[in-house]
């Protein structure tokens, strides 16, 4: 049976939340350039690996947020704009979103074909957001989406230095959710939550007897010897 309503029905409440002033979607594309990244050695033997000794063709990549520090707001302008034939005030917000990412590739079948490790590299990018965010207003930017693919990778044959080395292109592509937000105390009328029906316990199981086999026994002929 579903309870009703606890006692006392609806009550005027003060409760903390955020209110969110402004929230947009975009997307953003970009490039990076990543250069003489040293082989590693092989997990394996321990040796150096080579140019020979990996599939070029296998190369590629995971990006994801720095730990330190993955979104800094630089500052935000206020400048007027007009909307609906309105002039409001709002805010071209400079954003800094740092990352990282790591390059792997695959060995060639005859070294076991394991994928490695090459290296990771820390990049930066930049962008502007116009919203409604006067100052006070925390900024809060989450990735709904960030991947990225090796867009070209070649190896150099140690020329310059005893180790092999690997320059690669990487794209990358990123999806956010940019949302411009305040703390604030609420006065609303509701209804205090109320708990859920108890679930019954499934009873204990009756014991059962196997599945018997009269036809091969007991002998149910007579015992006649003659």
């Amino acid at each position: 049976m579903q309870l009703g309503n606890l006692n006392g029905g609806q009550e005027l409440l003060c409760i903390n939340t955020e209110k969110v002033y402004d929230w947009i979607l975009n997307e953003a594309n970009f490039d990076l350039s990543l250069s003489d990244l040293d082989l590693p050695l092989n997990p394996i033997t321990g040796d150096q690996l080579e140019c020979d000794d990996i599939d070029i063709n296998s190369v590629s990549c995971t990006v994801s947020p720095a730990e330190v520090d993955p979104i800094v707001i630089v500052d935000r302008v206020d400048q007027q704009f007009v909307v609906d034939g309105a002039e409001v005030t709002l805010q071209l917000v400079n954003i800094r979103k740092n990352f990282e990412v790591t390059v792997f590739v695959d060995l060639i079948p005859e070294l076991g074909g394991a994928t490695v490790e090459v290296g990771t590299a820390d990049f930066t990018r930049c962008e502007q957001a116009i919203l409604c965010a006067p100052e006070g207003t925390d900024i809060n930017v989450t990735f709904t989406d960030l991947d990225c693919f090796v867009c070209t990778a070649t190896c150099d044959a140690g020329t310059t230095t005893d180790v092999d080395e690997i320059d690669v292109t990487v794209s990358v592509r990123l999806c956010q959710s940019i949302q411009s937000t305040y703390d604030v105390t609420l006065e609303i009328t509701a209804d205090f939550c109320q708990p859920r029906d108890i679930l019954p316990i499934p009873p204990c199981p009756t014991p059962t007897i196997p599945p018997q086999c009269p036809i091969v026994f007991p002998n149910n002929e007579n015992g006649n010897n003659g």
